[in-house]
């Protein structure tokens, strides 16, 4: 099987290994750079900021995805020397307005949240500021370091000849064979395949626009800031008012992050920097004396409820997406990929492949 994957972040280039991996021929195609756009820019907690909000079908794929991240950093970092640092500290929820739901949710799923006195929350993370009334905790979410985890994978691309990876090579559209895709048109020429895979994050909309199809993917700006502090200086993530604190090993602290709705710019703004700096005081007040090393900003493949869209698109034969996580693609790769695969090749899915399935979805 030889397929044709466009989109080089976090999802591209994961279908692209589990695609080689069982013996497909496969050239990934990026308009870019690989990896250097939402995927680079999240901020890497591995689950929903708040799971309980979500559909069964968002929380099938996190679950499945949570439990396969170690032993995919694992693997990674023994096969490429990258290690993608995958840092399990657990996660605070400040002064939630649906604790309850939280709790019904974490017991429903049996997910180990719970309630916690706020003494053992200062307790356990110093550095937090006074004011919160409330929390809840739950242990062994971890974080992962996503440029890393890019790099890695791309490393790992890098080692199997079955995988051509083109850079700088924009998509321009689809090449057709009667009602069936049989390649794409690029900036470099044609490029035919069995399979066509639409991964292309918050531009897989314009992208299918060309075949007359419409998706509801569009792009949500997200902009973040970087701090560095000492190694112990916050041991958990930690989440109020829709904004969290993520620690890196190194004593690195990212703060994010906006939501804007705004096309495709993303160029960070001074009012998100200083939104996002009283924040990160707001949270943890040391960071006050604490300089900025970094404010970026992402585009998020914004969909309805954040329910991906991963299967084969009806009337089109051999065109594929997987695309549409809006802020969950790093949560959710590791089973989205799978199920592509699983779906690609025949095999018993890991999960029902019925909610992701673009047929009734898209227009």
């Amino acid at each position: 099987m030889h397929s044709v994957i466009v989109g080089g972040g976090v999802i591209g280039l994961l279908s692209a290994l589990r695609l080689a991996e069982a013996g497909g021929q496969v050239v990934l195609v990026e308009a870019g750079v690989t990896g250097r756009e939402a995927s680079w820019a999240g901020g890497g907690i591995v689950s929903p900021l708040y799971p309980w909000r979500y559909s069964p079908a968002v929380t099938a794929l996190a679950h499945w995805s949570q439990d396969f991240y170690p032993q995919l950093g694992e693997r990674l970092l023994a096969e490429t020397g990258v290690d993608p640092q995958v840092h399990v500290t657990g996660l605070y929820w400040l002064d939630l307005d649906d604790e309850a739901e939280a709790l019904s949710w974490a017991e429903r799923y049996g997910r180990p949240l719970q309630s916690v006195p706020m003494e053992s929350v200062h307790r356990a993370v110093p550095s937090l500021g006074d004011g919160y009334l409330r929390a809840v905790y739950m242990q062994g979410v971890a974080n992962i370091r996503n440029p890393r985890l890019l790099q890695a994978l791309r490393a790992a691309l890098a080692r199997l000849s079955k995988v051509t990876v083109v850079e700088h090579c924009p998509v321009e559209g689809f090449l057709q064979h009667g009602s069936r895709i049989v390649g794409v048109r690029t900036a470099q020429g044609d490029m035919r395949a069995d399979h066509v895979v639409v991964a292309a994050g918050a531009w897989s909309a314009q992208l299918l626009a060309t075949l007359g199809l419409q998706i509801p993917v569009k792009p949500m700006k997200g902009q973040m800031i970087l701090f560095k502090c000492a190694e112990d200086f916050l041991p958990s993530m930690v989440l109020a008012k829709q904004r969290y604190a993520i620690p890196r090993r190194d004593g690195h602290i990212l703060v994010g992050s906006t939501l804007e709705d705004v096309g495709f710019d993303k160029t960070p703004t001074e009012d998100a920097l200083q939104s996002l700096r009283a924040t990160a005081i707001e949270l943890l007040p040391a960071l006050a004396d604490a300089q900025v090393v970094r404010h970026w900003a992402g585009l998020r493949p914004g969909s309805p409820d954040g329910v991906p869209y991963i299967g084969q698109v009806s009337g089109f034969d051999g065109l594929w997406l997987n695309c549409g996580h809006f802020r969950n693609g790093l949560v959710l790769a590791p089973a989205s990929c799978q199920l592509l695969a699983d779906l690609m090749l025949g095999r018993e899915p890991i999960v029902d492949p019925a909610p992701y399935a673009p047929a009734g979805r898209i227009a």
